[in-house]
């Protein structure tokens, strides 16, 4: 098994990502709108009226592509198959359910989907998610991206105090 890249220059390579992503597509990058997109592509199979009609997933449907057509829905794919791929070119690849402080099994996973669809819906909210707000707001300067920054730093700090002996 390889070790993991260095953090700096993770972080280095991400930067020039998200430099390249601008001269390329004029975008940045995000994932939530790929999970948007897939949300209003699957509940359209299933009642398109509602969807069509809808204010929020109806603009996804008004030209004449899917909302799959999108590219941020190919990054989307994209990160998925590179952390696959990753995974197996670095003897990674397990499926397992890691165990958290006091929960196991079953009730870890639906934790972690009721986690995930919660901030995934807050990231709709707060019309970005931690990677369009962090990287690329920040990137822009924008002030309610670097206020977003800093609360999630100040509260990780401040909670991870109380829950620090759970996890040793």
């Amino acid at each position: 098994m390889k070790d993991y890249w260095q953090p700096y220059l993770g972080g280095i390579a991400l930067g020039f990502l998200l430099f390249f992503t601008f001269l390329v597509c004029g975008k940045g990058l995000g994932g939530s709108s790929f999970m948007a997109r897939l949300a209003a592509y699957f509940t359209h199979l299933v009642a398109p009226s509602h969807v069509e009609n809808s204010a929020y997933f109806g603009r996804y449907f008004a030209g004449l592509h899917t909302p799959l057509h999108y590219w941020l829905v190919y990054l989307g794919y994209g990160t998925f198959l590179g952390g696959l791929a990753s995974a197996f070119v670095n003897g990674r690849f397990r499926i397992a359910v890691d165990k958290g402080p006091g929960i196991r099994g079953r009730n870890r996973i639906f934790a972690a989907f009721t986690g995930g669809v919660l901030v995934g819906f807050a990231s709709r909210l707060g019309l970005g998610c931690t990677s369009g707000q962090g990287l690329v707001g920040a990137s822009m300067l924008s002030v309610g991206s670097w206020v977003f920054l800093f609360s999630v730093f100040f509260g990780g700090y401040a909670v991870a105090y109380f829950v620090r002996e759970e996890w040793l």
